[in-house]
């Protein structure tokens, strides 16, 4: 049992007396255990603690003037016979045929008006209602005004309604006077089936030996002292034990005696609903322990995880393709201007992805967001490698708390699988892939490769000049020489030349840049990835983990008295 259980004080109440505003925030606590696990633990564990929570609401609304008491006893035990000489009337029958209580009587001391809602909450019937009230009592009866006395049916009567409805009436009442007779006072049944669950409510009930006139009279302490054992043993120990018999008035003395006493200390459905509380606390103590969970899971958890989410979402396909992408418009911008249209006509690795197509101005700026990529789906491994990584991320997020959390962290880790690869896909659609702006270089080796290029022209077209002129016997261009190598030549030669050694110079450095453009998407493209997986697989997990915290923190000031 964890400190929170321990904090749940399981000693008799009776002289003590419970502050209602100290129960009412148990019970705001419990509220708040039940907020807090809504949705994340087995509705079944919860169902005592939503009872608790709202019949304890409807009793603190329904009249605080009166208690409710209720006899419950087997057949033959004598409740009915002890409930009339309380009430000196003959209100509920008493017979030789079992069983002789079906139904639920109740008397009341006092007027009737008052307990009404009470009782119709309870669920008594109207016409099993008496009012113990009486102008020829005098002041007989006032000690007991605010009593309502029920007379239960028999818990083991042969008709399995009858237990039923003590078992729900057992949970609504105030008190409850257990009626033992010497016969069978040690039944397996009373006391496996009730008493001992009644251990936490001790200090509102109260034992009875009925019909102590049939033993004789140096046999009663001795039955007693073996019913006291078996109290003990049920986890009662202290509660009130009395011998009764109804055909002697002197033999009803001490339990009316008791009756005044609550009555008067109007304590009993406080008692009782603090009795309840503890019970649920200690119920609830197994679901929620006394763990302290870390803010979320480790560090290599995560890694693994954004490992497996950049292989599913295609992170090293488009870094490739950044890659082939930069050598390719850088090709097309820095290469010989003769053979860049045939460079063109190539098709672009990254407009094959949809992903953002070349930059400059003939870069269609729509294509920077697309609804979706062309980027291949995960594979089966990659799938496989993904679930594995999110339920180690659970796994290691859940280390340490109680049996009933781990499914919930794993449940809301894989709360959004589904949801997973459209997300993926539009962060790698989303991402900069830092190719949408030229590098200036670009720009200054095509500008080099285009002057070349003209010379090589200008040049090529000044030799064809000067041979159609002279095939046409028309005077000859005046050739400048440079050295031993006319203009011309050196021209067309030279620009050749030149474009050509521009091109050689630049193909190691477009290689070494498209590695650093493939490294930094790649970074990039794995920084989007993570944001994914911290909003669909770590944020629900870290959800999970507070709502144990706050459920654990309400869970201990529902243990506080």
């Amino acid at each position: 049992m964890s400190n929170i259980a321990g904090r749940v004080r399981e000693v008799f109440r009776g002289d003590q007396r419970v502050d209602a505003d100290a129960l009412i925030a148990r019970l705001d606590a419990v509220r708040r255990f039940l907020t807090a696990v809504d949705g994340l633990l087995p509705d079944a564990d919860l169902v005592p603690a939503h009872t608790v929570v709202e019949r304890a609401g409807t009793r603190l609304e329904l009249s605080r003037d009166h208690t409710v008491v209720a006899l419950a006893g087997a057949t033959g035990s004598g409740k009915s016979s002890l409930f009339n000489a309380l009430a000196q009337l003959e209100l509920s029958p008493v017979g030789v045929r079992r069983p002789t209580t079906g139904v639920t009587h109740a008397c009341v001391w006092g007027p009737l008006e008052g307990a009404n809602h009470l009782l119709d909450w309870i669920g008594v019937l109207p016409r099993h209602r008496f009012v113990r009230e009486s102008a020829l009592d005098a002041d007989d009866e006032t000690a007991l005004h605010g009593l309502i006395l029920l007379d239960l049916p028999d818990f083991d009567s042969v008709q399995r309604s009858h237990r039923l409805e003590v078992d729900r009436l057992l949970g609504l009442v105030d008190q409850v006077v257990w009626v033992v007779d010497p016969q069978k006072y040690a039944d397996r049944v009373i006391h496996d089936s009730y008493l001992r669950e009644f251990h936490r409510h001790r200090d509102v009930t109260v034992v009875v030996l009925n019909q102590a006139d049939r033993l004789p009279p140096a046999e009663v302490p001795r039955v007693l002292d073996d019913l006291r054992r078996l109290l003990d043993t049920d986890g009662l120990t202290g509660v009130p034990l009395l011998a009764t018999t109804a055909i002697d008035p002197a033999g009803m003395v001490g339990l009316r005696d008791a009756l005044e006493r609550t009555v008067a200390e109007r304590q009993a459905a406080l008692r009782r609903l603090a009795g309840d509380v503890d019970t649920v606390v200690a119920g609830l103590d197994e679901l929620v322990g006394s763990a302290r969970p870390a803010g979320g899971p480790d560090d290599a958890a995560v890694a693994g995880l954004n490992r497996a989410l950049a292989n599913a979402a295609g992170v090293p396909a488009v870094s490739e393709a950044v890659e082939r992408a930069y050598r390719h418009r850088a090709g097309a911008s820095t290469g010989w201007p003769v053979v860049r249209g045939w460079r063109r006509l190539r098709p672009d690795p990254l407009r094959r992805l949809h992903l953002p197509g070349p930059a400059g101005a003939d870069a269609d700026p729509s294509e920077s967001l697309v609804a979706a990529t062309s980027v291949p789906d995960a594979t089966v491994a990659q799938r496989s490698a993904l679930g594995l990584a999110i339920r180690a991320v659970a796994d290691r997020a859940a280390n340490g708390l109680p049996a009933a959390w781990p499914t919930a962290v794993t449940s809301a880790a894989r709360s959004r699988l589904d949801d997973m690869p459209d997300a993926l896909d539009r962060a790698i659609a989303c991402t900069d892939l830092g190719l949408s702006r030229q590098p200036v270089w670009w720009r200054v080796v095509g500008g080099v490769q285009w002057l070349v290029t003209l010379a090589a022209v200008v040049g090529l077209g000044w030799l064809v000049l000067g041979y159609a002129l002279r095939a046409l016997g028309l005077p000859a261009l005046d050739n400048p020489m440079v050295g031993q190598v006319p203009m011309p030549t050196l021209l067309l030669l030279g620009g050749l030349l030149a474009g050509l050694l521009v091109a050689a110079l630049t193909r190691p450095v477009v290689r070494w840049a498209a590695r650093r453009a493939r490294a930094r998407a790649r970074q990039r493209l794995t920084v989007r990835v993570a944001e994914v997986g911290e909003e669909y697989v770590l944020t629900p997990v870290r959800v999970v983990l507070g709502s144990y915290a706050q459920a654990r923190d309400a869970l201990r000031d529902a243990g506080r008295h």
